[in-house]
């Protein structure tokens, strides 16, 4: 399998918006893996959970004194820094969705954490402690209420009316954007999906390293459907006043079906602060900080008897979205067995 740089940032940089909790985002240390050195670590996380964790980052120091530098950007990205500073690690944990995590698993890019995740369910998790969910999530589209009529199906998102307004993160680039490929795949059937994912590149304006990108567009009407995940649009529409809706296609019988997206955590390969990592990974699954999961990430907690609490502003909570919506938990590992085929089969089938 080619590495993820390959498959994932063909030559791209890392735009990151770097979250400053103490004023400025470290990159590195010069602490020790064993002794957890200096009071400082960084996480390279998927965008989406920046408010929640200035909130969490700040309780954590307060009980350690330990300062979290967070270096944000797309799902593959952050995988593939990691990856190119292997020579050098900078990073201490990764926060990612799937099947990027899968995928930095498998490149030996995690190492066990040692921490106790006997509360978290065996889908949330690695069988070998390499990475563990921290807040559970689902794949969701959003839409602008100019749309007339609004798209309730797949077959609507290839009208006429959403040509050049609709947009989708990049499939082996954006952790959302691909699990937009496997769902249409899953529902449809390997080739006819991709057949639909033709079509529907008509409408498509073009490719996006991150979904968080899309949200402003859709708010503001340059766009009028993008793809998202529960999470991160409900979060958006309670903290920025974000103007859309979220929906989930339905299949011609009327089925809605999406693809649960958890942010998993791992420890990094020669991380300079490891004990600095497990320590907060260990703060990430307490009863406390899960219990902040739905009421402040909007999120779903990821550990059992945690209640994911009220909406917060949204008006709508998680669980109320997803009500009457099948979410499906693909088997990772064989995903990313034939991710680069598949990534490799979409560009082709769509030309892009």
């Amino acid at each position: 399998m080619k590495s993820l740089r390959s498959t994932v940032i063909k030559g791209a940089a890392l735009a990151a918006a770097t979250i400053a909790i103490t004023g400025t985002a470290a990159c590195g240390g010069t602490g020790s893996a064993s002794s957890g050195g200096d009071k400082t670590l960084t996480v390279y996380s998927a965008d989406g959970l920046g408010d929640w964790y200035k909130q969490e980052f700040a309780k954590f120091k307060d009980q350690t004194g330990i300062t979290v530098n967070e270096v944000e950007a797309g799902s593959g990205e952050v995988v593939s820094r990691v990856q190119k500073e292997q020579s050098n690690p900078q990073p201490d944990m990764v926060v990612t969705l799937p099947p990027f995590i899968q995928k930095a698993e498998a490149d030996g890019l995690l190492v066990d954490s040692g921490v106790d995740t006997s509360k978290v369910a065996d889908g949330n998790k690695d069988a070998q402690g390499k990475y563990v969910a921290i807040v559970d999530n689902a794949l969701s589209f959003i839409v602008n209420p100019a749309a007339n009529p609004a798209p309730k199906t797949f077959d609507d998102l290839l009208s006429p009316q959403f040509k050049g307004k609709l947009q989708y993160s990049t499939p082996g680039q954006a952790g959302d954007g691909t699990a937009v490929m496997l769902l249409v795949q899953h529902l449809m059937g390997k080739d006819q999906g991709l057949e639909y994912l033709k079509k529907l590149q008509t409408n498509n304006v073009g490719p996006s390293s991150s979904t968080g990108k899309l949200q402003p567009k859709v708010s503001n009407g340059e766009l009028l459907v993008a793809n998202g995940d529960v999470q991160m649009n409900l979060a958006s529409i309670r903290d920025d006043g974000s103007k859309f809706n979220l929906f989930f296609p339905a299949m011609p019988d009327g089925t809605r079906t999406t693809v649960a997206l958890p942010y998993f955590a791992g420890i990094t390969k020669g991380a300079p602060h490891a004990d600095n990592a497990k320590k907060l990974l260990k703060f990430f699954l307490s009863e406390d900080v899960q219990k902040t999961v739905g009421p402040d990430a909007l999120g779903m907690p990821v550990i059992s008897g945690i209640d994911a609490g009220a909406g917060s502003g949204t008006g709508q909570t998680p669980a109320q979205v997803l009500s009457g919506v099948t979410v499906w938990r693909p088997d990772w590992n064989q995903v990313i067995s034939t991710l680069d085929a598949d990534v490799a089969a979409y560009q082709k089938a769509t030309g892009s």
